[in-house]
């Protein structure tokens, strides 16, 4: 029997989502594993012992279902790219993409971190919710010859939209604004140094974007503020209603060690570190 989770040390959502829709992001605590992944590591792909993880995510799945009896958490096999995956019941595990999204009560669209953006999103009907993980790769995207570079953000936001606006009635183009966003802990601005072709790539085709970029000590070198990169790109998307990490120190996964786990930090001194998890989900009240 699993036991019961550090409730109080996970993050929930301070926005305004109907009352049918949950989400939590769990932070370090309320675990098995041992140093360097200690202790509520849900990544089985960082090194960890696979009993540890194994009863991890059990103890991430007691949580979801304290809330919602039968939810479970999707976890995707991410690769850093902009693929987007539609999750229903009979969905496997560990599929590969960045982003999905359901309709379906009870599953948890899931986005596992350790310095990468989680976003989640819904609408204010809460007839669909939405999962993406928006490191820069994810978030720069790609782009077809002579058009502005699609990412993460872009890619599930459109098939969310399709989505919720067949079930409402409204055409796609109406439900920017019913949506809500919330962004999650990620590298802050102080500790996310990058180089001028990540700087490049997430400028390309977007002007705007080098207000959340400044010089780092170093030449060839900048602070990368990325819950501001994806803010802007929501905005350009036509949704408003952001909440969450408003790249503040708090939210610095780099600067909060006894909450999060960190790559940047901790792979190259510790020899790897944990994932935490962002999840999101319908209980078929809405």
């Amino acid at each position: 029997m699993s036991a019961a989770p550090a409730f109080d040390d996970w993050l929930r959502p301070d926005w305004p989502a109907p009352p049918g829709v949950h989400a939590l992001c769990t932070t370090r605590s309320g675990g098995v594993s041992a140093s360097p992944w200690d202790s509520l590591n849900l990544g089985d792909h960082v090194g960890d012992s696979a009993h540890a993880v194994y009863e991890n995510r059990n103890r991430l799945q007691s949580a979801l279902r304290t809330r919602t009896p039968g939810a479970h958490a999707m976890f995707l096999r991410q690769v850093h790219g902009s693929d987007v995956l539609a999750l229903d019941a009979a969905t496997g595990q560990g599929l590969a993409a960045d982003a999905s999204l359901t309709s379906t009560p009870g599953v948890a669209c899931t986005i596992m971190v350790a310095d990468c953006l989680p976003v989640l999103f819904t609408t204010t009907q809460g007839s669909v919710v939405a999962a993406a993980h928006a490191g820069w790769r994810s978030l720069a995207g790609s782009a077809r010859a002579g058009a502005r570079p699609q990412g993460v953000l872009e890619n599930v936001f459109a098939q969310f939209a399709q989505q919720a606006g067949a079930i409402s009635g409204v055409d796609a183009s109406q439900v920017a604004g019913q949506t809500l966003a919330w962004l999650g802990p990620c590298i802050g601005p102080d500790a996310f140094e990058v180089g001028d072709e990540v700087r490049a790539a997430l400028c390309q085709g977007r002007p705007e974007a080098a207000a959340h970029f400044r010089a780092g000590q170093a030449p060839g070198k900048w602070l990368a503020d990325l819950a501001g990169l994806a803010r802007q790109r929501l905005q350009s998307l036509g949704i408003s209603a952001v909440y969450g990490n408003d790249a503040s120190a708090r939210w610095c996964t780099v600067g909060n060690p006894s909450a999060f786990f960190s790559h940047r930090r901790d792979a190259a001194r510790l020899g790897s570190s944990g994932r935490f998890a962002a999840c999101i989900w319908r209980d078929g009240a809405v």
